[in-house]
């Protein structure tokens, strides 16, 4: 799996990430929920330069034929809620044509630092054959991607993978290119190196989910 890591180059990704890390500017959910959709449309940029496209003749008002390059492969957007939700808006702002699927995989806690991943509800169109790009902001361990991804297997075999997600740890970085196809490809905002008890990215952001929409119970 390749790995492209925004963080190699200072870039406006830079100036967003510092704003939504910043516990002095987080309590703006509209701030931090439109970071993340402007981290989506930059991401969205950047993968689209992957994509395969074909020439075709377009009429212009001089009628005159110019000869343009369009998207020759069908995209899918998927997205694990909750957190994922802005940030998949932002791809979907310049991927508007794309299909759309949605995954939800939550922590179930057992005790304080012991849980499993759960997946309650999928919505997807059939991935046969179609570039996937899987989108989730947090990468803490890897699990709930895995089992996302797992989860939308069902749905047919994808010709492309693409993950994108705003902060990784390591680890799951790691462990994402054992468990992903070699072919993948992961786009990633920064790459922070340690997890805490909690599985929590260490410096991290902290809840990307509680932070867009409020706390919950």
């Amino acid at each position: 799996m390749k790995v492209y890591n925004f963080d190699s180059n200072a870039s406006l990704v830079s100036q967003y990430l510092s704003e939504m890390r910043d516990v002095n500017m987080q309590s703006d959910r509209l701030r931090f929920r439109r970071n993340l959709e402007r981290l989506g449309e930059i991401f969205a940029y950047e993968i689209s330069k992957e994509f395969r496209y074909r020439e075709e003749k377009v009429r212009t008002p001089l009628g005159v034929d110019a000869t343009c390059k369009v998207i020759d492969e069908k995209i899918v957007l998927g997205t694990i809620f909750r957190a994922g939700v802005p940030f998949h808006q932002g791809f979907l702002r310049y991927i508007d044509n794309a299909e759309n699927a949605f995954v939800s995989a939550y922590r179930k806690y057992k005790e304080k630092e012991n849980f499993d991943i759960c997946i309650e509800y999928l919505a997807s169109p059939s991935l046969e054959g179609k570039t996937l790009i899987l989108c989730d902001p947090m990468l803490a361990t890897g699990a709930s991607m895995e089992l996302s991804y797992r989860a939308l297997l069902t749905k047919g075999t994808p010709a492309k993978v693409h993950i994108a997600s705003v902060i990784a740890s390591r680890k799951a970085v790691d462990y994402l290119q054992t468990i992903m196809p070699e072919d993948s490809e992961l786009w990633v905002g920064v790459i922070d190196d340690e997890i805490n008890a909690h599985s929590y990215i260490v410096p991290g952001l902290g809840d990307a989910g509680d932070l867009a929409y409020g706390t919950k119970e």
